[in-house]
């Protein structure tokens, strides 16, 4: 069975898209309408930015969101998924994807959802940190030992938790960790605690402009990152779009959910090929591709 996989934030890189927009008018039409459903010239930035320019959150989500969606379209006949999944900002992508949503509606969610984080990350200083080399088990038990808020916010793969929290809660924990044997214990450079109780403002905002969105029935299974199930019905769909934006992505029992599933291989559809080294540290074995012209 075939599984696409649509990356999320960090998978960005200068001149991204370029080739896309280059290759077809439909591609070049759908970048053009991008431009103008977000009110800037985001192509301008992802074609010719800087690293510094692709990090700003109003432009990495987007930008991530168009390079991988409008990739999918341009695979045209050859994108016949049996499975899908996104991490986390990668879940739009997927949802666009498998004809759930609309091209225009899932970038203005997108947009609006990039807009609400970085609103929630502003009222309180927040991180986040990689954990290497420790089992889950431990990381969430530290966790929750630490009286700040730190939670497990991405399961990347066997060995690689990533935290979520307050700096102050951040720092504690890390020290912790290394305490119990983690190999590594690396602070993130990102804008916020995503994936934590700390995103609750962005929660609440985004609640309704999801629910006022038509999602459709998707060609195929979706899993989703908050319980790493399979969803086809639109109201779950919803409901674990929103719970999302303050739970933790569940990438490891993701895949190991679709590998028990059936799946035989994995396409990474969109900038980068992050996703494609995560799955490998789940199951060595599994074919693993990234979506080409």
């Amino acid at each position: 069975m075939k599984s696409y996989l649509f990356p999320g934030q960090g998978a960005q890189f200068a001149g991204m898209g370029k080739d896309l927009y280059d290759h077809s008018s439909t591609a070049k039409e759908l970048f053009e309408t991008a431009n103008q459903i977000l009110g800037f010239r985001i192509t301008d930035i992802m074609f010719s930015g800087t690293d510094e320019d692709l990090k700003q959150t109003n432009v990495t989500q987007p930008a991530i969101f168009l390079h991988s969606v409008i990739l999918a379209k341009e695979l045209k006949n050859d994108f016949n998924p049996d499975m899908v999944a996104g991490h986390s900002l990668g879940e739009f992508s997927a949802l666009v994807a498998a004809q759930a949503l609309s091209f225009e509606d899932g970038l203005r969610l997108v947009s609006a959802r990039a807009n609400a984080m970085q609103k929630a990350c502003e009222v309180r200083p927040s991180t986040m940190a990689a954990i290497l080399g420790l089992d889950d088990f431990t990381v969430e038990d530290i966790c929750q030992r630490v009286s700040d808020i730190v939670v497990p916010a991405n399961y990347n793969c066997p060995g690689q938790l990533v935290i979520s929290g307050t700096i102050e809660g951040i720092d504690k924990a890390c020290e912790l960790l290394i305490e119990a044997g983690a190999k590594r214990a690396i602070k993130l450079n990102v804008g916020g605690a995503f994936h934590s109780p700390l995103m609750e403002l962005a929660r609440v905002e985004l609640q309704s402009a999801i629910e006022n969105t038509e999602i459709k029935e998707p060609i195929c299974p979706i899993y989703q990152n908050i319980d790493a199930k399979a969803y086809t019905d639109v109201a779950s769909i919803k409901h674990n779009l929103i719970a999302q934006l303050t739970g933790a992505v569940r990438w490891t029992q993701t895949i190991e959910k679709m590998l028990h599933d059936g799946a035989t291989s994995f396409t990474e559809v969109g900038p980068g090929n992050v996703l494609q080294g995560l799955v490998k540290k789940v199951d060595r074995a599994i074919p693993t591709f990234s979506a080409e012209l």
